[in-house]
Formats: C-alpha cells, structure tokens, sequence
C-alpha cells in the first residue's frame, strides 16, 4: 500500500473533506484540546512545515531530534496525548473559523510548494516523501481525535 501524502490529490481533497465536516460542536475523543485549538495547533505545525521558525525548543527536544524526527516520518500512528513542541501548544479560546481558514490557507501553501526543500528548524531538510507523509499523518491523527 502507498503510503499517503498531502501532495496527493486523492489524500488532499480527502483531508480537505474531512476538515469540512468539523463544526464547533465536534469534540475530542482524547486530550485537552478543544475544536479551535486542535485547528490552531494543526495550522501552526503546517505553518512551520511551510518555513516559519520553530523557537524555544527545549534542550532535551533538540538532544533527542533524531529519535523526534523518526516519530515523526515513521509509519507508527502517534499515541494519544503525545507531548508537543511549547510553540504548537494552544491554550484559551480560539475562534473555530478563523482557525478553520488559517488550516486551510496552510494546507493550500503546503500543496503550492509542492517538492520545494524545507530546511526544518529541528530536523534539518525533510524530503518531500517525509514531508507530505508527516503533515498528513499528523493532521489525520487530529482528525481522527476529533471523529472525522
């Protein structure tokens, strides 16, 4: 089986539909956050795939970066509750549209670099296998948290 991948059309529209069918009545199966924040995180994580600087990551976040990075591209679905990185930790209120429209612009930037390298902030370059792979796998995860 193809592993799946934001720069697959089928994945994205699929994902796109999925994201479509959050209201802000949706609510988690696990963890702390609600719909607006679980958008506000996902964008933010999308966000820093697209270029945006990952600061003020722990000590022990960047001695263990290799093993983080293959958590990340690896094919294991992530456990609940995993630990995030503090920039992608969203607390107080976040408006669910807003945040709906910041996923959504992130998305539409993910797929228009399509194939540009990215150097990541901790993990250094990430292929665009790893990259598209890593943005959906996460992306799903929280979807899937949220019943879509």
């Amino acid at each position: 089986m193809e592993q799946k991948s934001l720069y697959h059309q089928k994945t994205y529209n699929h994902t796109l539909e999925r994201i479509g069918r959050l209201t802000t009545n949706s609510r988690p199966q696990w963890g702390k956050m609600d719909v607006g924040q679980m958008l506000a995180h996902c964008a933010e994580v999308l966000d820093v795939s697209n270029g945006k600087p990952l600061q003020n990551t722990p000590f022990v976040a960047r001695l263990f970066k290799g093993y983080i990075k293959k958590m990340v591209v690896g094919p294991k679905p992530y456990p609940k509750n995993t630990k995030t990185h503090p920039q992608y930790l969203q607390t107080g209120y976040k408006d669910f549209e807003e945040e709906k429209q910041h996923l959504l612009k992130a998305l539409a930037r993910l797929k228009q670099t399509e194939g540009d390298p990215i150097e990541h902030t901790l993990f250094g370059v990430l292929s665009k296998e790893e990259k598209g792979w890593a943005m959906y796998k996460h992306l799903d995860h929280h979807l899937v948290q949220f019943g879509v």
